[in-house]
């Protein structure tokens, strides 16, 4: 292997993957070359939340090696959920500095190759440490250790929000404390790295700084047949939270998991609603249907901002009249749509939202296909909708479609 300085900088600075693929890791992609650059060079405090699968704790582990070889006289604090954790990704690392690429690496930059002199399931120390600290380089703990008196460089978290955060309140907020305390340890012009996924709307990841999420569509890591397999294998909560990094309510929900095809040319001729926001908290809503088939969209805007998008999504799904309730606007947005040349069939409501979505959405629940293309963040209002439920444009606008689309002959076309 070439042992030159600018070779290993270059690799560091572009291709900081490449340190992973020679040490065995050959599923990582350029996706994660971004990740690992940031871990190295960000200069703010960051938080990367990743479904799971996605490689981002190996990232991660990559990332520490190379800064301890780098910058040798640098501490770092590591902290995942439990001791077991910890001592799987110390190990991992140990390993990473003992492979060929970081031993060339090391003597690219220090003329000497990287040996581990303290190298337990907690720590790491190695002979190009030159600070007369006590400290270890890296010092890994479970959520549960004291930190007291404890500094470091860089701070990282991994990990430290799962299941028993979602499920106990106690848990939460012992995670948020000891993630709070983590800030006394962080030295003066130090940085955090958080990684994870959210289990909560309220635990500890809702306290960390910038972050960046990629859910399971956007990375492009897992098929659309494993992503059936794996949504038909959880419950729809445990799928949001580990794959689309959303959070739904299991407890008391009204609807389960839902049935995807791909076949997108069963929607067509079939018609649609919408559930217009003018502000506020609501979402805009779409929902399209053909018999059992449906599709559905939501935008946090006002429902002008989303016209555009929705006659294009409509043409393409080749459909005829959208349905709209004129309580509130007056007929406003019926005439909006009609000016774009789009039939229009106007209703005004009158029936409880609640007794709507159990009467019509719930009934018809389990006959219901949906498009592989609906919107995940509408799919999660559907799944997180209970009685008590903040949000309920998605379900009410399924529902109101379901209602005015039947007839006492059955489906209307």
């Amino acid at each position: 292997m070439e042992n030159d300085f600018d070779f290993f900088m270059d690799l560091v600075l572009n291709h900081p993957v490449q340190f992973g693929i020679e040490s065995g890791f050959e599923d990582l992609e350029d996706i994660h070359n971004e990740w690992i650059k940031s871990f190295l060079f960000s200069e703010e405090d960051e938080t990367l939340l990743a479904h799971r699968g996605s490689y981002k704790t190996t990232c991660l582990s990559i990332a520490i090696a190379i800064l301890l070889v780098m910058f040798p006289n640098q501490t770092i604090i590591f902290m995942r959920k439990t001791d077991t954790d910890v001592m799987e990704i110390v190990l991992q690392v140990q390993k990473l500095l003992q492979s060929d690429i970081f031993q060339a690496f090391s003597e690219a930059l220090w003329g000497k190759s990287v040996t581990l002199l303290k190298a337990t399931t907690t720590e790491i120390d190695t002979n190009l440490k030159e600070s007369n600290k006590g400290t270890s380089q890296l010092l890994a703990l479970g959520i549960g250790a004291s930190i007291t008196g404890k500094h470091a460089d860089i701070v990282i978290t991994d990990d430290i929000v799962n299941l028993k955060d979602r499920v106990s309140r106690a848990e939460r907020e012992r995670t948020k404390t000891q993630y709070q305390e983590l800030q006394n340890v962080k030295n003066r012009g130090g940085r955090f790295i958080n990684t994870g996924t959210p289990w909560h709307k309220e635990d500890a990841i809702s306290k960390m700084p910038n972050v960046r999420r990629y859910d399971c569509y956007e990375t492009g890591l897992i098929s659309k047949e494993q992503l059936e397999h794996l949504r038909q294998a959880m419950i729809p909560s445990l799928f949001a939270a580990n794959y689309e990094l959303k959070h739904i309510a299991d407890k008391d929900a009204m609807f389960s998991a839902p049935t995807y095809i791909a076949d997108v040319s069963k929607i067509a001729n079939g018609t649609a609603h919408i559930d217009a926001a003018y502000g506020g908290s609501d979402s805009t809503v779409y929902t399209a249907k053909k018999d059992n088939v449906m599709f559905g969209k939501k935008w946090d805007k006002h429902v002008d901002d989303c016209l555009n998008e929705i006659e294009l999504i409509h043409k393409e799904l080749k459909l005829g009249t959208i349905h709209v309730e004129n309580n509130g606007d007056k007929g406003y947005l019926a005439k909006e749509i009609k000016k774009r040349g789009i039939p229009v069939k106007e209703y005004h409501e009158s029936q409880n939202k609640f007794i709507k979505i159990a009467t019509y959405l719930r009934a018809e629940w389990s006959n219901i296909q949906w498009l592989d293309t609906t919107d995940p963040d509408y799919m999660a209002q559907v799944l997180d909708y209970t009685e008590n439920a903040e949000h309920d444009d998605a379900p009410d606008s399924a529902a109101s479609l379901i209602r005015q689309t039947k007839s006492k002959g059955g489906w209307l076309v």
